[in-house]
């Protein structure tokens, strides 16, 4: 495996030094086509590998040791990121946008989640984790409008994992209390309840909720 992600790493360069060997080949011993076939073939290989499949394989080991840095390396070395294939754009796009939302800057993490949402995740779960954030920058920025729309298009795709999905229905029960319809944010609480989440964040925004929405009629 080692060996593989090391092959990934460097393959765009290997490939040039396969291709500048073959041309050298042909050029100074007039070997023909065929005897040089081989290493014209690896380069080509590599050459499109690389622009179109990208090292988005390396990306897993870094993020799951936190290493940001490296992580930032390997997306850097991406130069045309349009080339990739549209599920590893996508995947690419949630990364930036990941990395983006870690450094507060959520202009640029809104702006790269859109472009994954627009080209839809390869995962459902992941298009729904994208909405979803898409979703809390758009309330954080007064969009209640948005918010509900994108937090929406969340649920219905599917959220990975029940803290997120409590998030999901806190956030609408807030929205539809504000809309002062209390039916539906009562529902939308009630949800919230049922994904039994364990972060002391979400546990303390259900704990506060609580205190006065079964005072509130509907």
């Amino acid at each position: 495996m080692k060996f593989y992600n090391v092959i990934i790493k460097y393959r765009f360069w290997l490939s040039i030094i396969a291709l500048v060997a073959a041309v050298a080949l042909n050029v100074t011993h007039s070997a023909g086509f065929w005897p040089t076939f081989p290493l014209y073939f690896l380069a080509v290989i590599g050459l499109f590998s690389h622009f179109f499949i990208g090292p988005m394989r390396l990306i897993q080991g870094p993020m799951e040791q936190g290493n940001i840095e490296e992580v930032e390396k390997i997306l850097s070395s991406i130069w045309f990121p349009n080339l990739l294939f549209k599920p590893i754009r996508s995947t690419y796009y949630t990364i930036k946008g990941n990395m983006a939302m870690m450094k507060q800057d959520f202009d640029t993490a809104e702006k790269h989640l859109k472009k994954s949402s627009e080209l839809g995740a390869p995962m459902p779960e992941a298009e729904g984790a994208n909405k979803l954030q898409l979703g809390m920058m758009a309330l954080q920025r007064g969009d209640m409008k948005g918010g509900e729309g994108y937090i929406r298009a969340a649920i219905r795709a599917g959220i990975p994992d029940k803290e997120s999905e409590a998030v999901a229905y806190l956030s609408m029960c807030q929205i539809f209390m504000n809309k002062r319809e209390f039916r539906a944010a009562k529902e939308f609480f009630r949800k919230a309840k049922a994904c039994n989440p364990k972060s002391k964040e979400v546990v303390a925004q259900i704990k506060e909720i609580e205190k006065y929405i079964s005072r509130i009629p509907g």
